[in-house]
Parts: C-alpha cells; sequence; structure tokens
C-alpha cells in the first residue's frame, strides 16, 4: 500500500514489549512472571474483571507456578490519582515484586502508575509530562481484557487528577511492560458499551499514529493495518461477542494500533478527548469516536495527503479521489461507524456543558498529544473543534 505524501525515512526507535497471543494464552503470565523473578506479585485488576472469573482463573495459574499473588482491586474506569496511591501502598505494605495488570485501560494504567510510584517515590501526577521517570520500575506484565487501549504495550500512563478534574499524560520509554499476554477469550465478557469504545480507542490510535509528526515506516504498517481491521470487524464482533474469530481480530487490531500509538504517539483527538475524561469520567474510547471525525476534518485542511492511504486501508472507493475527497471520505466513514456501534452524535449528549469549552480547550493544548499533532493549532481552534462536536 503506498504511503502517501511520506517523507524520507529517518533513524528511529521501536519499541514493544515480549508478545505471547493466542487463543488460552492467559497461563502464560504466570510463567512470565517467574521468569521476571516475582514470588509476590501484586494483581492490579478492577471489581468487573473478579465478578468475570478472570482474576480467579490468573490467581490459579499464578499460585500453580508457586507464587503468592496479592490483589488489588479498588481501580475504577478512568483511573484515579488517589487509586494509585492506594494500590501503591499496599504494594509497599504485602512486600510485592512483579506487577501484573489485568482488565482495560484502566486497570493497566493503575498499574503502571503503581510501578512508578514502587522506585520513584512522591505523587503520581509529579511525573506528568515526558520522561519525567528516572528510576527503572518493577517488572510489569499486562493481560488486556479490551480491544482497543494499547495499554499493554505503550509507553503511556493516563491518570485522573481529581483536584482540577482532568487527566494527565504521563509518557517514557520506561513504562513499556515487559510482556503483554493477550488471550481472546478475554474479550468475551465485555458488555457491549465498552467493546464499542476500546474498538473505536484502537481505530484513533491508528489514524493518529499514522498522521503524527513522529510517525515513520515502521509505525505506519502497523496504523494502517489497525484501521483496516477496524473498520472491518468492529460491528461484527459485537453482533457475535462470543464467536473467537472476530475476537481474535480486534485483539490483534488493538494490538497494532498500540505498538504504532506507543511509537508515533498521538494528535488532537487524544489531547481533546483527555479533558473531557477528566472532567466527566466517561469512556474514553467513546469520547474519541466523537472527536476524531472532526479532528480528520481539521488536520486534512492543512494537508489531505496522509488520509489517501487510510481511506486505501478502510476500503473506500475515495482512495483514487483527489486527496481532499479521500480525507472528507475517510471522516464520514469513522463517523457513520461510531453511529453503527451506538456512540452518541455529540458532546452534548454526555452532558458536556458549553460553557467549559474555552477551558477544555486551554487544557488541550497543555496535553503531550498535542506535540505530535500534525497541523499546529490555537485555544480558539480546539474550542471551534469542541463546539463542532456537540
Amino acid at each position: 500500500m503506498p504511503l502517501i505524501g511520506r517523507e524520507v525515512p529517518r533513524t528511529v526507535k521501536f519499541h514493544a514489549p515480549e508478545i505471547v497471543f493466542g487463543v488460552g494464552a492467559l497461563g502464560e503470565a504466570a510463567h512470565a512472571a517467574v521468569r521476571l523473578g516475582a514470588v509476590r506479585p501484586l494483581l492490579v485488576t478492577d471489581p468487573g474483571l473478579i465478578e468475570a472469573g478472570w482474576v480467579a482463573e490468573l490467581t490459579e495459574h499464578l499460585r500453580a507456578a508457586g507464587l503468592r499473588p496479592e490483589a488489588f482491586s479498588d481501580v475504577t474506569s478512568n483511573p484515579k490519582d488517589h487509586e494509585v496511591a492506594a494500590g501503591f501502598e499496599q504494594y509497599k505494605a504485602t512486600g510485592c515484586d512483579v506487577i501484573v495488570g489485568i482488565g482495560g485501560g484502566s486497570a493497566m494504567d493503575a498499574a503502571k502508575g503503581i510501578a512508578i510510584l514502587a522506585t520513584n517515590g512522591g505523587a503520581i501526577l509529579d511525573y506528568t509530562g515526558v520522561d519525567r521517570v528516572t528510576r527503572p520500575v518493577p517488572p510489569m506484565v499486562m493481560v488486556p481484557t479490551t480491544a482497543g487501549t494499547g495499554a499493554d504495550v505503550s509507553q503511556f500512563c493516563i491518570v485522573t487528577d481529581t483536584a482540577r478534574a482532568t487527566k494527565v499524560t504521563i509518557l517514557g520509554r520506561t513504562l513499556v511492560p515487559d510482556v503483554t499476554v493477550i488471550d481472546p477469550r478475554l474479550l468475551t465478557t465485555m458488555p457491549r458499551w465498552l467493546a464499542a469504545a476500546s474498538g473505536l480507542d484502537a481505530l484513533t490510535h491508528g489514524v493518529e499514529a499514522y498522521v503524527s509528526l513522529a510517525h515513520n515506516p515502521l509505525t505506519d504498517h502497523h496504523a494502517l493495518r489497525a484501521i483496516g481491521l477496524v473498520t472491518g470487524s468492529l460491528a461484527d464482533s459485537m453482533a457475535h461477542p462470543t464467536r473467537m474469530s472476530e475476537r481474535l481480530v480486534m485483539a490483534q487490531a488493538s494490538l497494532e494500533a498500540g505498538m504504532a500509538f506507543t511509537n508515533a504517539i498521538l494528535g488532537a483527538a487524544h489531547a481533546m478527548s483527555h479533558q473531557v475524561g477528566g472532567l466527566l469520567d466517561k469512556p474514553h474510547g467513546v469520547i474519541n469516536g466523537i472527536l476524531l471525525p472532526h479532528v480528520i476534518r481539521f488536520n486534512a485542511e492543512a494537508d489531505p495527503r496522509p488520509y489517501v492511504a487510510i481511506a486505501a486501508g478502510m476500503g473506500l472507493p475515495e482512495q483514487h479521489a483527489p486527496a481532499a475527497e479521500a480525507a472528507a471520505a475517510v471522516a464520514d466513514r469513522v463517523e457513520a461507524l461510531a453511529r453503527e456501534v451506538g456512540v452518541p452524535s455529540g458532546l452534548s449528549e454526555l452532558g458536556v456543558p458549553g460553557e467549559v469549552l474555552p477551558r477544555l480547550a486551554a487544557q488541550s493544548l497543555l496535553d503531550s498529544c498535542m506535540t505530535t499533532n500534525p497541523r499546529a493549532a490555537t485555544v480558539g481552534e480546539i474550542a471551534a473543534l469542541f463546539r463542532a462536536a456537540m
């Protein structure tokens, strides 16, 4: 597939954990923990995963491997700064070593936050920004139970600053987990709304990574692959939630998107989404699904050429049209997919009040994801995007 509008490759780095992928792979998490030196691993999860039975199954695997796991499950969606602090206190009090995160992005981000505090001290918000974590963290094994966040392979940790009602981004290569164990069986217990949200999150990762200022030929391949897989399979996977073939495809889509965005970083859709999520504690992927079409149109005004390859990845006939038409078709396709899987048509349906948009816009420009958005933006332009998405 041609990479339209791509510049001459530069020297790049590509970071990824060891990846174990396949139906029935969950037990490999225990073997990974042993190889990483675990004696008393801390299992970071949430109540929903306990109810689904996956935590009990993983605990059995860990104990069969001779380990003495502890569990911390006080994690909510969009993990909060105080939850990370509480998890660290349990890690310290029980003498844990390796950290095993099992869950969606919230559980895995909480696990990363606990790992940061375990060796770096202080409060989790101290590490907001890029490369603020200076000491190596404990070994981490991640077991994703959703198909979209990419937290199991990424160098990102997203935490809610509860005092300011906003999400903060902690970014650094030390946060890339040691091992990710991807078992598509674990995706079968996702509720429908979560399948939609995580799938649209993966799509946003792919699109933003492909047009990012930090993209490279290694990330381009994974980004385009993820875009095609999500566009072609998300709706079917939701229609047949226990059919393993669709869950396998979405698990791969999440993985490919994660490897793309952790190395290419992201853009304005994520910078804006973090502010809405922090304000209202709403699902991150749902917010992305609302914002992404508007951000695509905004970025394409400056340079629509990268969207030709994205249109091709989606299988759109407009891939053969002028670049501006291809970009418009991509935005329309994302919008249509979001409606098809049940995402609201605007932020107002999530309860976003109009009077906060200038503040959200100003905060968006401070988010690390804005640094790699392909088009520079002013506060006024971001506020206009928010208004368009209402």
